[in-house]
């Protein structure tokens, strides 16, 4: 790119060298016709080389700009993977995906065409300067002169472009992000008629987006080299004219000259898109290297302990708080066996999901310790403990694929066979064979396709498949009938034989099942204990009990 660049601009400026030295030739009496075709054929020449330096150029340009595209967009992507769940609980997800498509273009642009166009215009200033004290030394002041206005003037314009590009990128990120959301909740926006409301709203980050770009516009507008250009062309002329009348230089000299500061014409109008490509392009870099800085509580610990999980499962203590200021887990502390079933029970916001996310990391305890195995999770390999512990919550996540790669997702290997063993133990099977295309069946994104039951067997299939040695069910079968879910039960009771099992459930089977309760109230542990114990002992379970067996009724 660089050799190119240099030899666009050197090439460019032998056009006006010659087209001078050809006009002295027709000045002469009579004409020197040969003269005037060796510089003719000397154009000619001159511009095919090039235009092929312009080609490798341009293409060099093109190579790296898209190279560097894709493995900034591979670098985020991995970094993003890495980012602890209450990284991404605190990131709009519109945001993100302007950061990881808009942004990393914006990137790609800054290299092509934004640094290809620099370093062209830069060697096309460079020309004039060097060539220009060939006809006299005195004409090296116009290219000087303009040379240092012009990088002056594009300091300062670089200086007030940073802080709007920084705005143009951040309200598209806005922008972006609100629409992210009302597409994600279109169900609910349709469902209140709240279209006009949303509208508007989107209107309102749109608008602010738009005048972020006016202002971009109106600096790009008084670009100041514009007149620099002009200011150079009209006072290098007349030097030119004066060193003529003084008979120190000739017509064609005049003529050479004048075409060397027209070169000037090429960094002067390419510069207003050159510069804002690379100010936007930067821009969108500080909000890419942003995101990937962005400081998360998650350590993956690769070198960290790494075993199979018998099923031991320690709470000593243990607080934690989505935020600093306020915890909403307190002083839990219960220990589970190896192949143990446990059932947590309590009202709505008592801390049931957010306990059992903790024995997987999907966030890291505040206070105390959670062992698995007498082993503190987070000395734990993140990845070793994650691969043995499934948890299947209520809201299930599948993807737009197959059924059968869905099943799968967590067991890549697994054959045709085992997934279809995975689906008939999670009552999946019957209505699979419903569907045309079978396991093939493309489904929706997040399963919209599917009932919630549907869902939630799918999500058992998934579980089962991978076998884990601790599997979590947050009211996973919510969405099935009674007697889809005394079958899946079984199916459940069988794998538990072999792992520790969690239960947060408001069904009474389920909680009869369960060698141990757990009662949860407000964040804090109120009971633990048997079914039969805790019906005896503890007043705030025959509450919940008594609760549940009346919603059953």
């Amino acid at each position: 790119m660089l050799v190119g660049a240099f030899g666009n601009a050197a090439l460019a400026a032998v056009v006006p060298v010659l087209i001078g030295i050809a006009f002295d030739a027709a000045l002469e009496s009579p004409p020197d016709l040969r003269t005037i075709g060796l510089m003719a054929l000397g154009v000619i020449v001159s511009q095919t080389v090039r235009a092929v330096l312009q080609l490798g150029r341009n293409f060099s340009s093109a190579v790296m700009g898209e190279r560097l595209e894709r493995d900034m967009r591979e670098e985020l992507y991995v970094s993003l993977l890495g980012k602890s769940t209450a990284f991404h609980d605190f990131q709009p997800v519109g945001d993100t995906m302007a950061r990881a498509t808009n942004d990393v273009h914006e990137v790609n642009l800054m290299m092509n065409p934004g640094v290809n166009l620099v370093a062209g215009s830069a060697n096309f200033m460079i020309m004039p300067l060097l060539i220009a004290p060939t006809y006299h030394p005195q004409l090296a002041a116009a290219p000087l002169f303009f040379i240092v206005t012009y990088i002056l003037a594009v300091m300062r314009y670089l200086k007030v472009l940073q802080g709007v590009a920084d705005r143009v990128r951040r309200a598209f990120g806005s922008m972006n992000g609100r629409l992210a959301e009302a597409i994600d909740g279109i169900e609910l926006v349709k469902s209140t008629a709240q279209e006009t409301q949303e509208i508007g709203l989107f209107n309102e980050n749109a608008s602010g987006y738009r005048d972020a770009a006016v202002e971009q516009g109106n600096i790009e507008a008084r670009f100041l080299p514009l007149l620099l250009l002009g200011i150079t062309q009209g006072l290098g002329f007349l030097h030119a004219l004066y060193l003529f009348q003084q008979g120190q230089i000739a017509v064609g000299d005049v003529v050479g000259f004048m075409g060397l500061l027209a070169l000037f014409g090429f960094p002067t109008f390419i510069s207003l898109l050159a510069y804002s490509r690379v100010s936007l392009g930067l821009a969108g870099a500080r909000r890419i290297l942003e995101l990937m800085n962005a400081e998360t509580l998650l350590d993956e610990n690769a070198a960290g302990h790494q075993a199979d999980i018998k099923g031991s499962v320690r709470f000593e203590n243990v607080s934690f708080g989505y935020v600093s200021e306020a915890d909403v887990l307190q002083a839990i502390d219960f220990a589970i066996e190896p192949g143990q079933t446990v059932a947590i029970v309590g009202q709505t916001g008592s801390g049931k999901s957010t306990l059992a996310k903790l024995i997987n990391r999907t966030y890291d305890v505040t206070n105390g310790r959670l062992l698995v195995d007498g082993v503190d999770v987070r000395a734990w390999n993140l990845a070793a403990l994650r691969r043995q512990i499934s948890i299947i919550e209520q809201d299930i996540f599948l993807f737009s694929r197959t059924i059968g790669e869905n099943i799968a997702f967590g067991s890549p290997e697994a054959t045709h066979e085992m997934i279809e063993t995975a689906a008939r133990a999670a009552q999946a099977h019957d209505f699979i064979m419903h569907f045309k295309d079978g396991y093939d069946t493309v489904i929706g994104e997040r399963g919209v396709t599917l009932s919630g039951g549907q869902r939630q067997r799918l999500a058992l299939a998934r579980a089962f498949l991978t076998k884990p040695h601790v599997l979590i069910l947050d009211d996973s079968t919510s969405a099935v009938d009674s007697a889809t879910e005394d079958q899946i039960q079984q199916a459940i009771v069988r794998a538990a034989a072999n792992q520790t099992t969690l239960l947060i459930t408001h069904r009474l089977s389920q909680i009869r099942w369960a060698d141990k309760v757990v009662v949860m109230r407000k964040g804090r542990m109120e009971a633990v204990g048997t079914h039969d114990e805790l019906m005896v002992t503890s007043v705030a379970y025959r509450r919940i009990f008594e609760q549940y067996e009346a919603i059953e009724e």
